[in-house]
């Protein structure tokens, strides 16, 4: 039988990314942490880390593995942790994912009121363009636009942005404004470099769907630099609403031919399956969804009940 502290051991390995770091936190021996993973090892019979004098790294096997512990683990802990203090109180680190430009639109006193009201609850954000692998990184709970595939994860939809084309008024002043879709391939538009060389935006507009191709003279793969970039007058940009929303008001940046846009732009938490999230996870979710909602940046109207995309 497998002993469920070697299991606890293991996420704790995981988690601290080192025997001796982990050894330390559990008060014991690094060479003692490494042969009790070891057994645990030889029990399920399968490889779940990979040893190298730099670094450990989860096997597949150790992947799977890892992600259907990590949160039984966790939500043990905090169990015990509430029945010793005898309080139902939200507590731990909440880790959230994000793109970079998250608190360009998500107010800071927002988590000044959230941390406010769950003193025991810790906040770390990891902002970054790129995907979050929620089980690589230790992410709790992640806001991510468009389809989430992954079979792990539940995605709890909180509504739909729509994103559409934006200038800086000195950009349209020195190059002209666009009066069609046909025009966009004689000016500067802004994206990331694609992987084919070719860039082409899909856009709804009065007369139905369009694609056109369009080449700029600067690209970049993070969203929030191609928003300051448009903003510098450099080009046109293709961005969600909730990215421009702010700039648009103030009148920095301007709507290039309305009425073609990208719709439908689902946005969604998204967290680990598990039958029982921490408490402290549950309550930022809840939170940041009425927040973002508050916002008015995203249609909440058809919104759907949490979804197990399994």
């Amino acid at each position: 039988m497998v002993d469920l502290n070697d299991v606890a051991l293991f996420v704790q390995v995981v988690e601290a990314g080192s025997f001796a770091e982990a050894a330390r936190r559990a008060g014991m021996p690094s060479n003692t942490a490494s042969r009790r993973i070891q057994q645990l090892e030889e029990q399920l019979g399968l490889r779940l880390l990979h040893r190298s004098t730099r670094k450990l790294t989860l096997t597949d096997a150790g992947e799977g593995f890892y992600a259907r512990c990590a949160r039984e683990v966790e939500a043990l802990s905090a169990a015990a942790a509430e029945l010793a203090d005898g309080s139902q109180t939200p507590s731990g680190k909440v880790r959230v994912a994000a793109a970079a430009d998250f608190f360009n639109w998500f107010q800071m006193e927002w988590v000044t009121e959230f941390l406010e009201a769950h003193p025991k609850v810790r906040l770390e954000f990891v902002l970054n363009d790129a995907r979050a692998d929620l089980v690589a990184e230790g992410i709790d709970v992640a806001l991510r636009a468009g389809k989430v595939s992954e079979p792990t994860l539940v995605a709890r939809r909180i509504g739909s942005n729509r994103a559409f084309l934006v200038a800086s008024p000195s950009y349209l002043a020195a190059r002209g404004t666009p009066a069609s879709v046909d025009e966009l391939p004689l000016h500067d538009c802004l994206a990331a470099q694609p992987a084919t060389g070719r860039t082409v935006w899909r856009l709804e507009g009065p007369e139905g769907p369009t694609e056109v191709q369009v080449t700029g003279r600067f690209y970049a793969n993070a969203a929030h630099v191609l928003l300051k970039a448009s903003v510098a007058g450099l080009g046109i940009v293709l961005l969600p609403e909730m990215m421009t929303a702010s700039y648009l008001r103030s009148g920095q940046l301007v709507e290039v031919l309305p009425g073609h846009d990208v719709k439908g732009l689902d946005i969604y938490l998204v967290y680990l399956s598990r039958r029982q999230l921490p408490r402290a996870v549950s309550a930022f979710i809840e939170f940041a969804k009425a927040r973002i909602v508050a916002t008015g940046l995203v249609a909440t109207t058809s919104a759907r009940e949490p979804v197990s995309l399994q």
